[in-house]
């Protein structure tokens, strides 16, 4: 039998010299692969539980909580210093950054890695993220969840779904026209992009809130809503002045969404898709489809933790502090059996990322497309 440890090598044996894909029988039984499969997470699981990377930290959050904390105080006494100084629009970029930091907290929050009890991470996260950043909780539960069920699978992840950008063939080639003469040239539009994502995430917010989705305690996250999208708008346009205000909102949003969607983008983009029709055991479907970020504690401190993604996807409550000490574990695991533990630098994954938009956006043959019949299902 082929190696099932990437879609890569799977998809070459499956194609002849000629570049013709040749066709054979099934080798296995389906699903006996992903049987098989299934215990090599059970195995992994055992092993980071045993080494007690799974407990609370309540002392790093603590510390995270307080620090930010302090930074926002720190941020209005220099909003209401600065007048309309052109400095306020430094402030603007230190808010954007702010917002995002909180933004991760609140991540963490959801993903019940901050406290024992489900409900209190939940209402953690819910007044963290609409109070403090503007986003809806219920909405970022409803899209993240189906995310980390099933990362980069067509049909099924929203983050790869068809938008300003096309992340999949399959939707690459329904567009003609001067839809597709813009899509081919997409790569170039994506950090601009990035710079409206900050928006995009607040209005879906409002969106989900006024009855768009299904969320708990709506009308809760409505008035929490309501007091970050309006009261924090009037609090720079008190501080700065309607002009500077206006120029403060617009620096502060637009680099909000590029922080955001900088530390996002990286993980998942231009790895794997995976055909809407295969199935495929835990370990494999989180791993190939994510990309760690190299680098040292200010690409930690940076993304979040967000930088260690194939060990969050496969441990998605283990508090991001916990992440790289679990990254050798899990790397080692994954060399022994042969699947691709994927890491890169911060740079280098963009310029993966942009290739891929590219290579998407000129409707180029996806190396991923293959089912994986034989091997994975």
């Amino acid at each position: 039998m082929i190696s099932n440890g990437t879609l890569e090598a799977a998809t070459a044996s499956a194609t002849g010299s000629s570049g013709v894909r040749s066709t054979r029988p099934r080798q296995v039984p389906a699903g006996a692969a992903q049987k098989h499969n299934a215990s090599d997470y059970a195995e992994l699981s055992t092993t980071i539980k045993a080494m007690g990377l799974l407990e609370r930290r309540p002392g790093w959050y603590w510390a995270r909580c307080i620090i930010l904390l302090a930074g926002y105080a720190a941020g209005l006494v220099a909003l209401f210093s600065l007048g309309s100084s052109p400095w306020q629009l430094a402030l603007a970029a230190y808010f954007a950054v702010l917002f995002t930091q909180t933004a991760f907290l609140a991540h963490d929050g959801a993903h019940k890695q901050i406290f024992v009890s489900g409900t209190r991470n939940e209402w953690f996260s819910r007044i963290t993220g609409n109070l403090l950043v503007g986003l809806s909780y219920g909405w970022w539960m409803n899209k993240h969840s189906k995310h980390h069920a099933n990362p980069n699978k067509i049909g099924k992840d929203g983050d790869i779904k068809s938008g300003a950008l096309v992340f999949t063939t399959e939707d690459a080639v329904t567009r003609t026209g001067w839809r597709a003469a813009v899509m081919a040239k997409q790569h170039w539009f994506f950090f601009p992009i990035l710079s409206l994502a900050g928006l995009d995430l607040h209005v879906n917010a409002i969106k989900a809130v006024a009855g768009g989705e299904a969320v708990k305690a709506r009308w809760i996250e409505a008035a929490l809503l309501v007091i970050r999208l309006a009261g924090f708008p009037l609090l720079v346009m008190l501080a700065a002045g309607p002009l500077m205000g206006l120029a403060f909102m617009g620096v502060q949003i637009a680099l909000f969404g590029v922080y955001m969607g900088g530390s996002f983008a990286p993980n998942h983009k231009g790895m794997a898709i995976i055909p809407k029709d295969l199935s495929i055991d835990f370990l494999r479907r989180q791993t190939l489809t994510s990309r760690n970020i190299s680098g040292g504690p200010l690409v930690w401190t940076g993304m979040g933790g967000l930088n260690f993604q194939i060990e969050h996807h496969l441990f998605p409550s283990m508090p991001s502090v916990n992440l790289r000490r679990a990254r050798p574990v899990v790397r080692e695991f994954c060399a022994a059996r042969g699947v691709t533990y994927t890491e890169t630098t911060l740079v280098g994954s963009y310029r993966i990322v942009l290739r891929y938009l590219q290579r998407v956006g000129l409707k180029y043959a996806d190396p991923f497309d293959c089912p994986l019949a034989a091997e994975l299902r």
